[in-house]
């Protein structure tokens, strides 16, 4: 009896180390459960915390497409306040369609710049050709800062006919590529005197006879200076009537004939200026002010530029972003509209 009794305490005890080693085991895995439980628990409120940024993202959003207006004092368009893309024309856009877009653009680019005009100081027919010229390869506030000195000591064709070259490269030194522009000058000039009697011809296929004289140079010349309208193809008016996809065409004449096509001709001039003056201030080259443009629902480019309304203002130009112009003797509806004049060479 004795002995079965030993035998059954030496069970009892050999058995309790692999009890303990149990319980320790499930005592750990059950620490190991609560000490993750811990680490999941906080999950939830992150969660919430989530959620309710957004929330008060959306809000803020909503809150500033009530606030954001556009240049023309119109709402900008809902979709470029939130960041998203504006409608775009269908892709098979007919003849017609595009003819109709293409004209409300017109109307709208008329409403936002009714001031619209050429940016090149001018009193003559005579200055207008002789500044588009100079205008090449610069900007016309450069010309327009340099054009008096010019005008002030050679005022007629017969005075620059005459012109000592070097004095004149002197003169146009700040244009840029000013040797060729003397010799394009002068030699219009002498054009002039020898053979239209002094006079700038009204016809296109007398201008583009001129030495520097091209048909964007004589369109710029009939539409300012003698009322009959043209298209001006600069760099600008390119590149805004691809975007909007008036047209693919690259070659400067090409897109002139397909522009055209588009619009009856007594538009083409101030046509030229709206796109003109829209593609310096808002339709940037490089970073267009896509969330300040009054044009968004019709433009199928929208979104190649800042699309944020507050960061898009700040990359507005000339008056549109309370800047000077490019003209120091602007027109007085420009003024009228809240413009300022460039200030002349040397003081800015």
């Amino acid at each position: 009896m004795k002995s079965a009794k030993n035998t059954a305490r030496q069970s009892a005890e050999a058995a309790t180390p692999a009890k303990t080693a149990a319980a320790k085991a499930t005592n750990a895995k059950n620490a190991m459960s609560s000490e993750n439980a811990e680490k999941v628990t906080p999950t939830k409120p992150v969660a919430k915390k989530t959620v309710a940024k957004k929330t008060v993202s959306k809000k803020a959003v909503a809150k500033k497409a009530v606030a954001a207006k556009g240049v023309s004092g119109k709402a900008v368009p809902a979709g470029a306040v939130a960041g998203k893309a504006a409608p775009e024309p269908p892709r098979n856009e007919s003849h017609t369609a595009l003819v109709r877009r293409a004209r409300r653009i017109n109307r709208e680019l008329a409403e936002v710049y009714p001031y619209a005009h050429p940016e090149l100081d001018f009193r003559n027919p005579f200055q207008l050709v002789v500044a588009t010229v100079l205008s090449a390869q610069t900007t016309d506030l450069r010309v327009n800062q340099t054009t008096p000195a010019l005008f002030a000591k050679y005022p007629t064709p017969e005075d620059l006919a005459e012109a000592n070259p070097e004095e004149v490269e002197e003169i146009l030194r700040p244009t840029g590529f000013f040797r060729a522009k003397t010799k394009s000058v002068i030699g219009l000039s002498r054009s002039l005197r020898d053979d239209f009697g002094g006079e700038v011809p009204g016809r296109l296929e007398d201008l583009v006879k001129l030495p520097g004289v091209g048909r964007k140079t004589a369109f710029v010349v009939l539409g300012n200076a003698f009322g009959r309208p043209g298209i001006t193809v600069d760099t600008h008016f390119q590149r805004l009537v691809r975007r909007w996809r008036w047209t693919g065409e690259t070659d400067p004449d090409k897109i002139e004939a397909a522009v055209g096509g588009l619009f009856p001709k007594s538009d083409w001039t101030m046509l030229s200026h709206h796109v003109i003056f829209h593609g310096r201030r808002i339709c940037h080259a490089r970073k267009p002010a896509c969330g300040a443009c009054p044009i968004a629902p019709l433009c199928p480019a929208y979104g190649e530029g800042e699309t944020d309304p507050e960061k898009a203002a700040k990359l507005l130009k000339y008056e549109k972003g309370g800047f000077p112009g490019q003209r120091l003797d602007p027109p007085q509806a420009y003024l009228d509209a809240g413009g300022i004049p460039a200030p002349p060479l040397g003081t800015g």
